[in-house]
């Protein structure tokens, strides 16, 4: 299961809609996510590269266990929808579904979401296995320290010693933490583990892509902490979007555009980890995450 995307640039006021559970945007807020969709060539490549990812795990697990699963794919907020993908497995008689959020990160406003959804829908019959998280699996956290030392590579070893890498993830409202969601100690541990196997002591961890809504979001937003850093004497970023696992508008645009401008503005470099998307390497560690579940 993933978030989904809008597939043509005729889809985005019917995807905003359904993220904003049935209320449709103000002009002023379609105007803004139509600028950047339109940044970053119109529409997100986020289904194409969920779909090549699905089509990893699926091959991956057929590799392991030949004949043994049904890999099938269903999104939160554009079709085809995860209650679609559950209806068809309960519709061809199966007894056991395990669902799979392509979000290493587990929280009450994201993965719990899908997994109720996808329990409703599957109803009393069926036993469902939610994997909840999948951040702690050692060989996810090797990839993501290979692709932050590969971005380092890149710094001239003068600049090392004042560079920093930058973990971020997807902010979410403030309002999670009174119910004690441990999606933001999450996004810290993971940082610390990926940091200590790629042997970097400079790091620290910033928030992106917060909601366009009136309540407080978790912080410190990205690109204070850039401006931040370039005032404490950083010359060089890191940035590792590590809540995510795929190019799409919140690394293409968020990052790579509007961080990345931040850091020309005020002459800092910035170099972003490349995506993971559908490496297959990674799309073999989810197959292996599914097996150990089953």
């Amino acid at each position: 299961m993933a978030y989904g995307t809008p597939t043509t640039p005729a889809d985005v006021e019917a995807y905003y809609t359904r993220i904003r559970h049935g209320r449709p945007p103000t002009p002023e807020l379609l105007a803004d996510l139509t600028r950047r969709y339109d940044a970053i060539g119109g529409t997100s490549p986020l289904a194409e590269r969920t779909a090549a990812q699905v089509a990893g795990i699926r091959a991956a697990l057929e590799d392991r266990c030949p004949g043994r699963y049904d890999v099938r794919f269903g999104s939160k907020y554009e079709p085809p929808l995860l209650e679609a993908a559950a209806a068809s497995f309960r519709d061809d008689g199966f007894e056991t579904v395990i669902g799979l959020v392509l979000a290493p990160h587990s929280s009450t406003m994201s993965t719990d979401q899908y997994f109720a959804r996808a329990k409703v829908e599957l109803g009393e019959s069926v036993r469902f296995i939610g994997i909840e998280t999948w951040w702690e699996e050692p060989a996810f956290l090797e990839l993501i320290a290979q692709r932050v030392n590969d971005a380092l590579a890149t710094i001239p070893a003068e600049r090392r010693a004042t560079t920093e890498v930058l973990f971020s993830a997807h902010s979410l409202p403030e309002k999670i933490l009174s119910v004690g969601d441990s999606y933001p100690e999450q996004i810290r541990e993971s940082a610390v583990r990926a940091a200590a196997l790629a042997n970097v002591e400079r790091f620290d961890v910033a928030w992106q892509s917060a909601g366009r809504t009136a309540d407080p979001w978790i912080g410190p937003d990205i690109l204070q902490v850039l401006r931040d850093k370039h005032a404490a004497g950083v010359t060089d970023v890191v940035s590792c979007p590590i809540g995510f696992v795929a190019d799409h508008l919140e690394v293409l645009f968020d990052v790579d555009i509007e961080a990345q401008g931040v850091a020309q503005e005020i002459g800092l470099n910035l170099v972003r980890t490349a995506s993971l998307n559908d490496d297959p390497t990674f799309t073999a560690i989810l197959a292996d995450v599914v097996i150990a579940a089953s």
